[in-house]
């Protein structure tokens, strides 16, 4: 396969510019929900806008939700692909892909703290990770998400939003971030860069 990088097609409106984004680092990728094509891919994204039940009902129609869990190459989950990395979500009582341990919830709304979290937050807790190489504390980066994850054993960097929360998750070779890279300038970049280099 003639690709850096295959694209999970999640159904999402962010795939042209995650595309996009690759293309500026000089990487080849391809939209797929081939799970042949999955399986064989160097590195895998698995985005998500919308809501888990929809995203989970989608991966196994095309029988994704068995081929993800047993990938041996670099997975990146995004925004609500990185919630399906974990066992259950709250919206819509959904099982999710189980490669990660814990739950995802609904953040809590407050007056200054309105669902979604939408907009620029900073990562806190930066942990040693080959994805965050050269990423500073206090980086900025583009959130919009109504669930998330608590703080657990595979957090790798956290963001604040009424409560410490995971905003970068990794094990072995899967790694998710709450955040969206293709939209956080700079920093995005950085981390689609080093998430190349796995």
């Amino acid at each position: 396969m003639n690709v850096d990088v295959a694209i999970i097609d999640s159904g999402g409106a962010n795939l042209a510019s995650l595309q996009y984004a690759l293309e500026r680092l000089g990487a080849r990728s391809i939209v797929s929900s081939d799970a042949a094509v999955i399986a064989a891919a160097p590195r895998v994204l698995l985005p998500g806008v919308g809501a888990a039940a929809d995203a989970m009902r989608r991966l196994r129609a095309t029988g994704l939700d068995q081929v993800i869990p047993r990938l041996q190459s670099p997975l990146l989950g995004i925004c609500l692909g990185m919630q399906l990395l974990f066992e259950h979500s709250t919206e819509g009582d959904t099982d999710c892909l189980g490669v990660l341990r814990g739950r995802v919830e609904r953040l809590t709304a407050a007056p200054e703290l309105p669902v979604p979290h939408m907009g620029w937050n900073t990562l806190q807790d930066i942990g040693a990770d080959p994805l965050l190489r050269d990423i500073e504390p206090a980086s900025h980066l583009y959130f919009v998400h109504s669930y998330a994850a608590s703080i657990n054993g595979s957090t790798l960097a956290t963001v604040s939003y009424g409560r410490p929360l995971a905003a970068v998750v990794g094990k072995g070779n899967f790694r998710g971030v709450q955040f969206h890279p293709e939209r956080s300038a700079a920093t995005g970049a950085r981390i689609l860069r080093n998430f190349l280099a796995l």
